[in-house]
């Protein structure tokens, strides 16, 4: 009777399974789980301006939220990334712009890929039950599937699933730094909805550096579908308005409006736009509110923080 052998890259080798975790969510790291976890904590600070918290968190609370914010963005991105690097067009994609990935280095084979993800849904869905935002991660792997399984990243609606997704990212990782007793209030949900109306005009920047691979899978990106000069003409000229959309803010937080579209255009994308709005949030709160007692931030905050928080109404 002849021996079954197995490809090394059909084994799966618990041992190297965190460098894999590492090698497949790499590209994504610093900007998906980075900036989604910064963009929380951060918030999170200023949690009285944009959630039902009365208070900021203590910096301890913080560190501890701080690592289960992270674990719930690595865990989904591992997912997504997974669904989408395994696909045999992403494998002709990556050798040309990301050769150093898994599957193109053969340390992993599509099909061994896809049974891991039988163990990464299960493990990001429970991670996240655990964490109080189950439902933002279905959402999320809803999107997954329409993005890679359906082919939705090469459609022209690309950017539009990108940013739904990272609304979905913010806002679940603004809930688990807050605490399952607290909700987003209308304020943070404004804010937060600001984030992905900025993904979504200047996610094309990412576009402009990998016209190459997408050509090869024939995707259609903005800088493929209408050229490279005018992708960039729209980029620059359909800016979001970066503000706080309805939360108040005095003259001192309005100085910033100049500093904070500096910083973010000569960051020059995705990424330092998500902390740039961040830290806003937080410098924002201590200007306008901070060394002032509880009736004094009653009277600036468009709702009242005595009483039941559930019980607060916006004016």
């Amino acid at each position: 009777m002849s021996k079954l052998t197995l490809d090394p890259a059909d084994r799966l080798r618990l041992a190297l399974l965190p460098q894999l975790i590492w090698q497949f969510t790499e590209s994504n790291f610093p900007t998906f789980v980075l900036p989604n976890s910064g963009f929380g904590l951060l918030a999170a600070l200023a949690a009285p301006i944009l959630t039902s918290r009365l208070e900021p968190l203590h910096p301890v609370d913080l560190l501890l939220r701080g690592l289960q914010v992270v674990l719930f963005n690595w865990a989904n991105v591992f997912v997504f990334d997974l669904a989408n690097q395994r696909l045999p067009e992403s494998i002709v994609e990556d050798h040309l712009n990301k050769p150093w990935r898994p599957l193109p280095t053969n340390q992993i084979s599509p099909e061994t890929t896809r049974r891991l993800m039988l163990g990464a849904i299960p493990a990001a869905l429970l991670i996240s039950a655990i964490l109080g935002v189950g439902t933002e991660s279905s959402f999320i792997l809803i999107l997954t599937w329409l993005y890679n399984d359906l082919h939705g990243g090469d459609e022209i609606i690309r950017d539009l699933i990108i940013a739904l997704g990272y609304g979905l990212y913010l806002s679940s990782s603004l809930k688990i730094a807050i605490g399952p007793h607290h909700h987003i209030t209308e304020h943070g949900y404004r804010w937060i909805a600001m984030m992905s109306g900025i993904i979504l005009t200047t996610m094309q920047v990412q576009d402009l550096k990998d016209q190459a691979g997408d050509a090869t899978r024939g995707r259609q990106t903005w800088p493929l579908v209408l050229g490279d000069s005018v992708s960039r003409w729209i980029i620059t000229c359909t800016p979001v308005r970066r503000r706080l959309g309805g939360i108040p803010r005095g003259e001192k937080a309005k100085r910033l409006d100049g500093l904070e579209n500096l910083v973010c255009v000569a960051g020059g994308g995705v990424f330092p736009s998500l902390f740039v709005h961040g830290v806003t949030a937080l410098v924002v709160f201590v200007l306008e509110f901070g060394g002032a007692d509880a009736s004094s931030v009653d009277r600036k905050l468009p709702f009242k923080t005595s009483g039941d928080p559930a019980t607060r109404s916006c004016d």
